[in-house]
């Protein structure tokens, strides 16, 4: 009954979080957006079970005002346990300046919805230009903590394709606080698209992500090394 009502309380969050963003959107104009579905199956996590399923569902767009990313991660445990993540993270943009280096300049916010927390998080970000990426973006952001001290969170994404792969990730490094230490997540996939092969037009990826996550949620020597077979299908 407590993770039922875990599970609809993020729901209800990550709801009304996503109707704010969309209510926005219903006035600008949609440039490009992408949905996607994503299983994975690990062995090596850390902090809690090792063994974990996780489903997740993301949402990327460009606007006439910004642009905008939403994921939720659903975990299933082997030892039983179900926990929902959530991350909302749209970036308004206040400059269209540019150079050889990089391209406009944005109000970079992000919404973290856990079981127990929410953490709201506000920077600055910009988009750099680096040959053959599709994108790579960066972001700085001033991370205000439920549950611990705030800190300065530095977070970087980006695509680009090799051959016949894609390989994308992103990396999060929070600073320390009093009560955590500094924690530095590199997450990226390696992975590869049926779609071609099976003659059908939306991608479907296969392929495998790797965390590697220093002091895992700021606990000092927890280090995760974690390699997830995955299967991504867009719509």
């Amino acid at each position: 009954m407590k993770q039922l009502f875990t599970f609809t309380h993020n729901l209800i969050k990550s709801t009304v979080l996503f109707a704010v963003l969309t209510s926005a959107q219903s006035s600008a104009d949609t440039l490009w957006s992408d949905y996607s579905v994503t299983l994975l199956k690990g062995n090596n996590y850390e902090v809690g079970d090792n063994d974990r399923t996780v489903f997740t569902f993301e949402h990327a767009a460009g606007y006439s005002w910004g642009d905008s990313f939403l994921f939720v991660d659903r975990l299933h445990s082997n030892n039983g346990d179900r926990e929902t993540y959530i991350e909302i993270s749209p970036r308004f943009q206040i400059s269209s300046y540019h150079n050889t280096l990089f391209e406009n300049i944005y109000i970079a916010t992000t919404a973290e919805v856990g079981d127990g927390f929410t953490n709201y998080l506000v920077g600055v970000g910009t988009n750099l230009k680096v040959p053959n990426f599709l994108f790579f973006k960066t972001n700085i952001y001033h991370k205000n903590n439920d549950l611990g001290d705030n800190a300065v969170q530095t977070t970087l994404s980006w695509a680009v394709p090799i051959g016949p792969l894609m390989y994308d990730g992103f990396l999060d490094y929070v600073t320390a606080t009093d009560d955590a230490n500094a924690q530095m997540n590199f997450t990226s996939q390696l992975k590869y698209d049926l779609a071609p092969a099976l003659n059908i037009k939306s991608k479907l990826y296969v392929g495998i992500e790797y965390v590697h996550w220093d002091n895992k949620f700021g606990i000092k020597g927890v280090d995760e090394r974690n390699v997830n077979l995955l299967v991504k299908y867009h719509f």
